[in-house]
Parts: C-alpha cells; sequence; structure tokens
C-alpha cells in the first residue's frame, strides 16, 4: 500500500526472473576472463563485473517470491529491468580497465547498452589501447544481446501483442514450434541451440577464409566477428571494421547478416525438413525484395557519381554489403559511405527503418508491420473505390486481424514521433554544447540510436565515433537505444498509473 494504492503488479516475481538472469550472466563473463589470462592481460575487469552481478542476482532473487506467478505485467517489468542493469553490469569492466573513452561512467554505460541492444554505436577513439579481453567483452555482449532479443520476441512479445508481434503466431507457426517446447524454458534451449550452432557456422567460414586469403581473420576475429554477424550487431575489433579484410570475406558476412535477422522459427523448421515454410513466407520475400531492391540503386548511384572510382565487383560488393548491413540493422561498414554522394546516403538512411524479420535478432521497425501496414493501406484504398467490399488483410494466406492492424499502425506511429523528438533533441543539444551538427546528420544519429543501427553520419559515420556528442545527448541516447530495443511498450508503460494499480 502505498497513500491507500494498492500496487496490483506482483514485482517480487519480476526481480526473480531478473535475479536469475544477472546470476547466469557471471557465465559469459568468463569467456573474456579467460582472453584476459591467454593473454596475460588484467583479469580484474572481469572479476570485479562477476561479483557485482553474483552480488546483485543473489539480493534480487533473495527478495523474490516463488509463490508469485509471472504475469503480463510482470513480464512487462522484468523485461525492462533485464535490459537495464544487464547493461549497468556490462558496463564495469570498461570502468575497471580505466582506458580511454569508455573510462568515464556515461560513455561505459552508452558502450553497454549499445552492446546489449545489438546497436553497434560506439564512443571508442583509439581501438589499439584497449586489451583484447575488453574488446572481446563487446562482442561478447552483443552476442548475448541477440540470444535475449531472440527469446524475448519470439516467447514474450508475441504472447503479449507489443506493437502487432503477435502477428508472428500466424506467420510463422509459433504455436507449432510451442507445441514441440511448451516452456519458455524449452523454447529458449532450442533457440540457444540454433544460434550457438549458426555461431560455429560463422566461426568455422570466417577462419577458413582467413587461413587462405587474409592472416589478419585469425581465430580471435573469427570468433568476434561470428557474434556480431549473427547477432545482427556490429560491433569490431577493427576500426576499420569488416573493411579491414579481403573482399571474399566481406562477402562472406552478408549471408550471415541476413540468416541472423530471419526468423528463427523458419529457420528451425527449414532445418528440420520443412523449408517451405520459410521459401514461402511473404515476410521474407518483402525483406530480400527491399535489400535487393535498395542495393541496387546504391550500386547504380555509385556507378553515376563521378568522385567514386570502384570497380564493378568493389561496386557491388559496397552497395550490397552496407544495404544488407543498415537492413539487417547490423551496422558493419565495408567502406566510409560518409565519403559517398547525398543520394546514396539518403538511400543508405532510408534502410535503417526497414529492419528484418519478427522473431530475429534484428532491430529497427522490422518488415513484417511495414508488409502489414502497405496491405491495409491498399486495401483501403480499395475500399474507398467500393464502400461495400469486404476485403481483409492477409499475410500469406492468413487474415490479419483489424486490432492487430491498429496495433501496428499505431507503433509505426509512435516510433516516427520518437525519432523526430529524438532529431530535434540532438540539434538542440548540439547547438547548446557548440557542437556541429546538421540536420541530417542528427536525423541520422537519431534513426540509428533509437533504431539500434549503429553506424549513422558525420561524426557518427561507420568509421566514427558518438564521442563528439554532448553528454546529455550521449545520455539520453542511452535510454532510446533501450527502449527501441524492446519494442517500446514494455518500458513506456512502466509510466503509466493504470499498469501499477488497475
Amino acid at each position: 500500500m502505498f497513500d491507500g494504492i494498492r500496487i496490483r503488479v506482483g514485482w517480487r516475481a519480476s526481480i526473480g526472473l531478473t535475479g536469475n538472469v544477472l546470476t547466469y550472466l557471471a557465465a559469459p563473463l568468463a569467456f573474456p576472463l579467460l582472453i584476459a589470462v591467454v593473454y596475460r592481460e588484467s583479469v580484474a575487469p572481469f572479476v570485479v563485473a562477476i561479483a557485482a552481478t553474483l552480488a546483485l542476482g543473489g539480493a534480487f532473487r533473495y527478495l523474490s517470491d516463488p509463490d508469485e506467478e509471472l504475469g503480463p505485467r510482470e513480464a512487462f517489468l522484468a523485461v525492462a529491468l533485464i535490459w537495464l542493469l544487464v547493461a549497468a553490469v556490462g558496463a564495469i569492466p570498461f570502468l575497471v580497465a580505466g582506458v580511454g573513452t569508455v573510462a568515464h561512467p556515461v560513455n561505459a554505460m552508452f558502450e553497454s547498452m549499445s552492446g546489449l541492444t545489438t546497436t553497434g554505436a560506439t564512443v571508442l577513439e583509439e581501438f589499439s589501447i584497449h586489451s583484447r579481453s575488453v574488446m572481446m567483452w563487446r562482442q561478447v555482449i552483443q552476442w548475448l544481446g541477440g540470444l535475449g532479443i531472440l527469446i524475448l520476441a519470439t516467447a514474450v512479445l508475441s504472447e503479449l501483442g507489443v506493437g502487432g508481434a503477435q502477428l508472428m503466431e500466424s506467420e510463422t507457426q509459433t504455436r507449432d514450434l510451442n507445441k514441440l517446447t511448451p516452456r519458455i524454458s524449452q523454447t529458449a534451449r532450442l533457440l540457444w541451440g540454433l544460434y550457438v550452432g549458426i555461431t560455429l557456422a560463422a566461426v568455422v567460414v570466417y577462419f577458413g577464409l582467413g587461413l587462405a586469403l587474409d592472416p589478419r581473420m585469425d581465430l580471435y576475429n573469427a570468433i568476434a566477428h561470428a557474434f556480431t554477424s549473427v547477432a545482427t550487431a556490429g560491433f569490431s575489433p577493427e576500426p576499420l571494421s569488416v573493411g579491414a579484410f579481403h573482399p571474399a570475406i566481406q562477402w562472406a558476412v552478408v549471408p550471415f547478416m541476413v540468416i541472423g535477422s530471419t526468423s528463427f522459427v523458419l529457420l528451425y523448421f527449414f532445418i528440420n525438413g520443412e523449408p517451405m515454410r520459410l521459401l514461402r513466407n511473404e515476410e521474407f520475400h518483402f525483406y530480400l525484395g527491399a535489400m535487393a531492391t535498395v542495393s541496387g540503386l546504391v550500386a547504380l548511384s555509385l556507378f553515376l557519381d563521378p568522385g567514386i572510382e570502384f570497380g564493378i565487383e568493389e561496386t557491388l560488393r559496397h552497395a550490397v554489403f552496407n544495404v544488407a548491413s543498415l537492413v539487417t540493422t547490423t551496422g558493419y561498414a565495408s567502406a566510409d559511405f560518409e565519403l559517398w554522394a547525398p543520394a546514396a546516403k539518403n538511400l543508405l538512411f532510408l534502410s535503417m527503418f526497414v529492419g528484418g524479420m519478427v522473431g530475429s535478432t534484428t532491430c529497427s521497425i522490422k518488415s513484417l508491420r511495414w508488409l502489414v501496414a502497405l496491405k491495409a493501406f491498399s486495401r483501403n484504398l480499395f475500399t474507398s473505390v467500393h464502400p461495400d467490399a469486404v476485403r481483409p488483410v492477409r499475410i500469406s494466406g492468413s487474415p490479419v486481424d483489424e486490432d492487430v492492424i491498429r496495433d501496428i499502425y499505431a507503433y509505426i506511429l509512435l516510433s516516427i514521433i520518437i525519432f523526430f523528438l529524438l532529431t530535434v533533441f540532438i540539434v538542440i543539444d548540439a547547438e547548446r554544447g557548440n557542437v556541429r551538427v546538421t540536420e541530417f546528420e542528427a536525423m541520422g544519429a537519431a534513426a540509428s540510436t533509437f533504431l539500434n543501427i549503429g553506424p549513422a553520419f558525420g561524426d557518427a559515420g561507420p568509421y566514427g565515433t558518438y564521442a563528439s556528442f554532448p553528454m546529455s545527448t550521449r545520455g539520453v541516447m542511452i535510454v532510446l537505444m533501450w527502449i527501441g530495443r524492446i519494442e517500446i511498450i514494455p518500458v513506456l508503460v512502466l509510466f503509466t498509473k493504470a499498469f501499477w494499480t488497475s
């Protein structure tokens, strides 16, 4: 009771789940600890982080109540807490290491939140001064974020109906999957196995190509880039990102970015003898079609740009790679597209808003929502001419409920409003901080952080850093990365009185 108001959220169940996740976080922290031992670097950043996450997780588990059930409200609260607190723990190695720009608390939290949300925006300025173990932790936390959002999207958001995510029930037959794995923990193990398998495949491919073509792609880099390509995340230990490697390796990264942004439920059926569920999927067609169309337009703009001297293969490679990187919200770069003509840069900017499939590791608005919105708009044009017609919106042959369509419209509108508000804030705050940021650069940075893309334009370009933005702007970006990654609603709903009391 607080002033006669009864709290109707079983918060003890929420912090119990949060405590479990924080306790389990000690296991992935052990990997960069091992790297530190191998390379004879300081283990203190990871020992301190492991101690902190075990202590915090233990305290949360002590306060939990096993008799309280985890319902929809409790799930919203747990999702928001988990992403926020894991990011806070993830910042500890940067702070304890005390090297470079990430030694500052705000920058450490920015780097960690960017990693966990698979955004890939960075405040690092000098890559070479950081230890291999700390750089690997950046990769690990992105891999964890990709797995976390995968489980969240498949097992939680589709059940809660966030922004039309319940459409995944009909679009990918998630209920069929739940019949095979009736509990969230079992579903998580199945997705974990698939995720690990694809990651290992990426390691083998990258390392094999490195042995044959480019010694810079050693085992360390193969593991590091496998973590962040499958997670569609984008961090790289190399300041030139994937552009530091042989062209064949750049081509090899593209299919793994595409796989990471494809529905893992459909991938599960694909490798278990039902490939047509994926190949006939309308969202899959839309997503690949959008990527191919924009890639072709970017390649054409590069061909026509007199300032670009790429050959045919190089033009196609950079167009396909960078469009795939932004559509899938991975955020790698094969070239500094900040130097390209405005036509190509504007096409890349539009790519940020597409996103991959629902039920994948990708971010942004996502292809399924755009597909439903476009079909609903087309239907509305038809019914304007034929007012008596009954014409349901169908996705892969299944009708879409009108309430779901309204949810999707609302989600897209809310996303665009937040994007524009963040753009305005970045421009105003930059002016206040005497930092030069053009409107286009502000729009790119706003889209890149809120939609969890990574690189933008100007100082925040593919080979740039967000460290030049005022500290207050970076602070707001941290919050917006958090909100955008978990689909907006699980955070915003916490600030309503009805959530807690009604």
